[in-house]
């Protein structure tokens, strides 16, 4: 089986003291990462836990920490190496942050771990592991990343991470090669499952199945059937928001729900990594509130699920979650008279087309220059070879 590119970036640290723990939307390939990395490490002292099972669990469930390592040693060979402690779904045993803190800084045992979601780790765990874990969010694929898993780009090729070269290598050829899988990844997404999968009508399936599991397992936390059923709705109303600004306001009034509720429901789905919520261009950007972001799904496979959208807001949402492994992005609007869809790090202005034109790039370059933003790109999916315009193919 292939391996995630995210692999090549945290087997680099699998000697260092930290924990590495691995987030992400459930089926996004977190567990299978983890196993690839349990297989490929060359010692006897590893351990797997599964803490979907509570037997797993029960092993952990002891107020003498020593006894725990105690017990971790008795299932390894050698007493006297290094142990390595795999623990897929931190998040269903949350004393377990206390109990690697104590591991690691008594007996220097080297922790793997997964967890559902940044949710998880922020509000059901103290911060027991701060500065002793390295953080790693596993995104669905990107689409470099999907032409490697449908062996049409080599590994070298699907690790490319930086813009000016992908904006530099793209050419005709490349374009209309790689434009049928383009249109199937706006359809079907980046979920690895649904990727491999040939069949368009089993891809549907997949991914139904995927929207399932996330309101099975990932809504636990909400108790109340009357919150699962507003956070369903919540959604339904969101995807045909996708591109367009938030009025929590408006939300909370279709929904009958307070605009607290709302805005903990958007960092709900946030923190899941269900939705982006792009924050406005600004020199002192506040990350903490929602209202006046932009809306994003981050797939697009999960998104034709819930609902029906354009061919132009397909399009926006892909290359924003594509745009997003080359930097922090945010989006610009001066009062619905100049907009910019896209800006990268505060320093490439992007404003994305089903069909770029020479007069989109002239009106994109007149806004960024304002903002003294050097760089201007209009993203179109009908490919336009002139200095200026990329496709999303490259991305």
């Amino acid at each position: 089986m292939k391996k995630r590119l995210l692999y090549y970036e945290i087997i680099k640290q699998i000697k260092h003291k930290n924990a590495l723990v691995i987030t992400g939307m459930r089926q996004v390939g977190k567990t299978t990462l983890m196993k690839q990395i349990f297989d490929e490490l060359d010692e006897d002292n590893k351990l797997w836990f599964d803490f979907d099972n509570p037997l797993d669990q029960k092993l952990f469930e002891d107020e003498e920490y020593k006894n725990i390592y105690a017990r971790l040693l008795k299932m390894v060979i050698n007493q006297n190496k290094k142990l390595y402690v795999f623990i897929d779904e931190i998040q269903n045993f949350p004393e377990i942050t206390k109990i690697i803190k104590y591991l690691i800084d008594h007996f220097a045992v080297k922790f793997i771990a997964t967890g559902s979601s940044n949710f998880y780790l922020k509000n059901l765990f103290p911060e027991s592991l701060s500065g002793r874990k390295f953080l790693y969010n596993l995104a669905p694929l990107s689409f470099r990343e999907y032409l490697y898993f449908q062996d049409k780009l080599s590994l070298s090729e699907a690790r490319l991470n930086k813009l000016k070269e992908a904006i530099a290598g793209q050419n005709t050829y490349s374009n209309k090669k790689f434009e049928p899988d383009y249109d199937d990844y706006l359809l079907f997404g980046g979920f690895p499952e649904a990727a491999v999968t040939p069949d368009a009508e089993t891809k549907k399936l997949v991914l139904k199945n995927i929207f399932t599991s996330f309101f099975e397992k990932d809504l636990k936390i909400l108790a109340d059937y009357k919150d699962i059923r507003e956070l369903r709705d919540l959604i339904l109303l969101l995807a045909p928001r996708v591109g367009s600004m938030l009025d929590v306001s408006k939300l909370s009034s279709e929904l009958g729900v307070d605009r607290p509720k709302i805005y903990g429901y958007l960092e709900f789905l946030r923190g899941a990594f269900f939705i982006k919520l792009l924050p406005k261009y600004s020199k002192s950007i506040d990350r903490s509130v929602a209202g006046g972001r932009k809306v994003y799904f981050s797939d697009n496979g999960i998104l034709n699920i819930v609902g029906r959208l354009s061919d132009a807001q397909l399009l926006e949402n892909s290359v924003i979650n594509q745009l997003a492994s080359y930097g922090p992005v945010s989006f610009y609007n001066k009062r619905n008279t100049a907009e910019i869809d896209a800006i990268i790090d505060g320093k490439i202005a992007m404003e994305i087309k089903n069909k770029g034109t020479a007069a989109d790039l002239k009106q994109l370059k007149a806004i960024a220059e304002k903002l003294k933003i050097k760089k201007q790109y209009i993203v179109t999916k009908v490919f336009l070879e002139k200095t200026g315009f990329i496709s999303p193919v490259i991305l």
